[in-house]
């Protein structure tokens, strides 16, 4: 089967974009949204060719969509290449169709590229890391971009709103707070 072209997306008032999926988009988001130089994170879908996909469907694995981020970044502040570290330095790339907890094919690991330059960097960045990093291979899919679809709007900001859930409590905070420690230069000066 031909790989799908990527599509393109067009900055917003300045702002880029990408795309990542790796594991529950709860602590993704957190952990984009820390970074100088990210606007906005939304939670949502991608990665899979249905329309308009529910959260229901997703998490049920009854889509081939994962749970995914859309950050909205500065380049001028924090380029893609660094994003591509922290995706890959917050969650564990080597285990397929799982996150912590969460297990599925909607909590695999993709990283998405919007063009060439994107698709040399992740590349580049998991030839690197498979060199001196990890234990086993990284099972990261390297996918086009092709759509995004904005999750329901409880799911988005969900860690900052519910701060006591168990979820959060027990598996997001702590993934946050290890990915604090790996990379304190890159957090905002307001970062909880």
């Amino acid at each position: 089967m031909a790989q799908l072209e990527p599509v393109q997306t067009q900055p917003v008032n300045g702002y880029q974009r990408a795309y990542f999926a790796s594991g529950c988009f709860w602590c993704v988001e957190a952990i984009f949204e820390s970074l100088k130089g990210v606007n906005e994170v939304i939670s949502g879908y991608s990665g899979g060719t249905e329309q308009n996909p529910t959260y229901r469907q997703v998490s049920y694995g009854k889509t081939n969509h994962a749970e995914a981020v859309e950050v909205f970044y500065d380049p001028s502040v924090i380029s893609h290449q660094t994003l591509v570290k922290v995706f890959f330095g917050s969650h564990d790339p080597t285990t397929l169709n799982r996150q912590g907890p969460d297990r599925g094919r909607q909590y695999r690991s993709i990283a998405f590229y919007q063009n060439e330059q994107e698709r040399e960097i992740i590349e580049n960045t998991i030839k690197q890391l498979n060199k001196q990093d990890f234990d086993g291979e990284i099972v990261t899919q390297v996918l086009p971009f092709r759509e995004f679809w904005k999750a329901e709007a409880y799911h988005q900001d969900y860690e900052e709103k519910n701060p006591g859930d168990p979820y959060i409590q027990g598996v997001s905070i702590p993934r946050y707070n290890r990915f604090k420690k790996q990379f304190p230069e890159l957090l905002k000066d307001n970062a909880h």
